[in-house]
C-alpha cells in the first residue's frame, strides 16, 4: 500500500512541476514514468533493509537462495526505475519491469496464503493486490511502452 502512496504522491509532485514549465514533466504520461521510477526506487530499498527477510520468506522454495533473490529483484527494481528515465531504455525497462510484476505476482499469493508479513504489517490481500499489479503494469505500459 506504501507503494501507492508513493507512486500518488511522486506523480502529483511531477505533474505540479510539469505545470510550472519543466518540459519532461509537462504530459501525464511523463510525470506518470517519473513516478513509477521513484515508486521502484522506493520499493527498491525495501530489499535492502530488515524488511528483507520478510521478502525472503515470500520467495518460493524452488528458489535454491532467497535472500539471493531478494537482492536480486531489488537491484532489478532500481536499474528499471533508471531504465524508464533514459529516452534509449525507456521501452524495454518498461516491459522488463512488467514480466518482473507478473513473475513477482506468485510470491504475493504465497505471502497471503501462508499470513506472512511485509514490513511488520500484514501482506497485502490478494483483493487489492491484484488490481494494485494490474495498474502498475497499465501504467507501465501507457507511460513507457510506445
Amino acid at each position: 500500500m506504501a507503494a501507492l502512496i508513493v507512486l500518488f504522491a511522486s506523480w502529483l509532485v511531477f505533474r505540479g512541476l510539469g505545470a510550472l514549465g519543466i518540459a519532461a514533466l509537462a504530459r501525464f504520461h511523463d510525470s506518470a514514468r517519473f513516478a513509477l521510477a521513484t515508486m521502484f526506487v522506493f520499493t527498491g530499498f525495501a530489499h535492502f533493509t530488515k524488511t528483507k527477510y520478510e521478502l525472503a520468506r515470500m520467495v518460493p522454495s524452488v528458489f535454491p537462495y532467497p535472500m539471493g533473490m531478494v537482492y536480486f529483484t531489488g537491484i532489478c527494481e532500481w536499474l528499471g526505475a533508471i531504465g524508464l528515465l533514459v529516452m534509449n531504455t525507456r521501452e524495454a525497462a518498461a516491459m522488463a519491469l512488467i514480466v518482473m510484476l507478473v513473475a513477482l505476482f506468485p510470491a504475493n499469493i504465497r505471502a497471503v496464503r501462508e499470513g506472512l508479513t511485509v514490513g511488520g504489517r500484514p501482506a497485502t490481500q490478494l483483493w487489492l493486490r491484484a488490481p494494485m499489479q494490474i495498474f502498475f503494469i497499465g501504467l507501465l505500459w501507457w507511460s513507457g511502452v510506445k
